[in-house]
């Protein structure tokens, strides 16, 4: 389910057994009606409920907000090369100017020169500045990343996904989310 969404979709929170949520981002969201069939099917438990429910001719169920699932999941080691995950790596911004938009990304070392699409070769970039990059290196055209390229954890990629959170957020998801903040005395 996409994170960016609306509260009129009912999005439910999924929670590991642990009651972290099983990623930051994109959130772990379900639709309701993904969580109601885990419910009847005994995978989770109702951790908060919205206050509406949903009617059949013979049944009343409130919608859950939050679930949690009754089986851990281990969480993966290693996160997945992918575009998504090397923007968000670099907290989508270029690595050479810190612009925001059009993002792509850039070999540090170019493949015209052997350079590999690896997390170790591979930096976001704005268009502007890849283009100037060309397939030289940083140092020949006097541009050096803001970050140099690394394999991220999956705890790092969590890390920064809490910078961009969602445009909806249920109150009866906060207590789940942020568990490494600072406490209100």
């Amino acid at each position: 389910m996409n994170a960016h969404t609306s509260p009129s979709g009912w999005p439910v929170l999924v929670l590991n057994a642990d009651f972290r949520p099983l990623s930051y981002y994109p959130l772990s969201l379900w639709s309701w009606q993904d969580a109601i069939k885990a419910v009847f099917l005994d995978r989770v438990n109702i951790v908060a409920h919205y206050d509406h429910a949903v009617h059949s001719p013979t049944l009343e169920f409130q919608l859950p907000s939050v679930v949690s699932l009754k089986t851990f999941v281990k969480p993966t080691t290693n996160p997945a090369f992918t575009r998504f995950n090397v923007f968000l790596r670099d907290r989508f911004s270029c690595q050479y100017c810190g612009s925001h938009d059009d993002l792509t990304f850039d070999h540090v070392i170019p493949r015209s020169r052997g350079g590999q699409t690896t997390w170790e070769n591979v930096v976001t970039a704005c268009s502007a500045c890849n283009l100037r990059k060309g397939n030289k290196t940083p140092h020949e055209v006097g541009m050096k990343p803001g970050q140099f390229p690394f394999q991220p954890s999956v705890n790092h990629l969590h890390r920064n996904g809490r910078l961009f959170p969602p445009n909806y957020l249920h109150d009866s998801w906060l207590d789940y989310l942020y568990w490494d903040t600072e406490l209100d005395p």
